[in-house]
């Protein structure tokens, strides 16, 4: 929803009817995730795209006959074998699809929240119910770590869990027993909930021409990018102009004040190109002590043996110390500050997805994948800072 905000949220304003389709369930290879939607009002006039062109005339078609009735509906879309240009995905996954009227206050006032609050930048979560085996489908309700709006909630447990993935930073599907109990004869109800927070931090410790080329592609990837450094004479703005943030301080106590004032989560990538032991080890010891979704270091791979001998001697363990990502980066054969930072995005990548980082034409399955969920465990005591 965030690439149609500005546009949706006119049409919220002015009160006119459309239709809001949405994916909610993707099985194999498709292009677009649970959660992306596409608005059509009733002059024909298109917001976003579900499938990058496989699929838009029919949920085009689709859209305009529920805007018509009001009556929601869910849909698949797949690829077919016996017509290759029947509606369906060239790719050869399915997508599932939920297309609601949005015309009523409650629906309505539920996109509002979340509409302001991504212009301003809060987090917030939007609940879909998904499959209904009574009225309810495309029901919806936003909400917040203090504010609920929107239909009812579709079952008495469906806030709390909401709210939960919305702390984690990432949405999911839950289904429910629909009478509101645990009867399964009642039949089943599910709930999509997509999570719209702040975007994901690259942190970059180092100011050096490495930093420059890694805040360029962080940024470009989605991320809110900081270069942090000590050495003030090198950490300035001008030196890194694709940077959210340049910051003069000491790596290990700028990652400190981040985590004790709640700013990091298991999306929070750390790159640590400082080259220096008097800067890496108190960062590293306190890097992979947090629950973080990704940290790596540059340096030789003598570098790398010398820093986990130091950082055992910290108390870290086996399992933290198999969490860091040294020397940084895929082995792509990359030279240049431009070449490496393809290679550490890569990686980045490939561990928030649980890639193989294999070429594409050596394997099989899904092209298109989720991430994999990040589990790495709870952060041990930290250790005393290092000022």
């Amino acid at each position: 929803m965030i690439d149609i905000a500005a546009e949706l949220e006119e049409w919220c304003a002015d009160g006119r009817p459309f239709a809001l389709a949405t994916v909610v369930e993707v099985t194999g290879s498709a292009p677009r995730p649970p959660g992306t939607c596409v608005a059509v009002d009733a002059t024909g006039r298109v917001l976003g795209s579900l499938s990058g062109g496989c699929v838009e005339g029919a949920v085009y078609n689709l859209a305009l006959d529920v805007l018509e009735t009001g009556v929601p509906q869910r849909v698949s879309f797949g690829y077919s074998d016996s017509d290759a240009f029947a509606v369906g995905l060239s790719c050869g996954g399915v997508i599932d699809i939920v297309v609601r009227r949005v015309g009523d206050e409650p629906a309505r006032q539920a996109l509002r929240v979340v509409l302001d609050a991504l212009a301003e930048g809060r987090p917030v979560a939007l609940a879909t119910v998904v499959e209904s085996p009574a009225e309810g489908l495309g029901s919806l309700r936003a909400l917040t770590p203090s504010v609920a709006a929107g239909d009812p909630p579709a079952h008495p447990d469906a806030d709390r869990t909401s709210r939960a993935l919305l702390a984690r930073g990432s949405g999911g599907t839950h289904r429910y027993a629909a009478d509101g109990g645990c009867d399964p004869t009642a039949g089943e109800l599910t709930v999509l909930t997509s999570v719209y927070s702040s975007p994901p931090r690259m942190l970059v410790y180092g100011a050096i021409d490495f930093a420059g080329a890694a805040a360029r592609v962080g940024r470009f990837l989605g991320y809110h990018v900081t270069v942090c450094d000590a050495r003030e004479v090198f950490t300035t703005p001008e030196r890194f102009p694709d940077a959210d943030e340049v910051v003069v301080d000491w790596p290990h106590r700028h990652l400190r004040s981040l985590a004790d004032n709640g700013a990091l989560d298991e999306r929070t990538v750390v790159c640590v190109l400082t080259h220096d032991a008097k800067f890496d080890l108190p960062l590293l010891d306190l890097a992979l002590r947090l629950p973080l979704g990704y940290v790596g270091a540059m340096g030789s791979r003598r570098t790398h043996a010398q820093r986990l001998e130091a950082l055992r001697a910290t108390g870290l363990t086996e399992h933290q110390l198999a969490r860091l990502h040294s020397p940084i980066g895929l082995d792509i054969g990359a030279n240049t500050p431009e070449e490496t930072a393809v290679s550490i995005a890569a990686e980045i990548i490939a561990a928030r997805t649980g890639a193989g980082s294999r070429p594409l034409r050596t394997t099989d399955g899904p092209i298109h994948r989720p991430a994999a969920p990040l589990n790495p465990g709870p952060p041990a005591e930290l250790p005393n800072s290092h000022d």
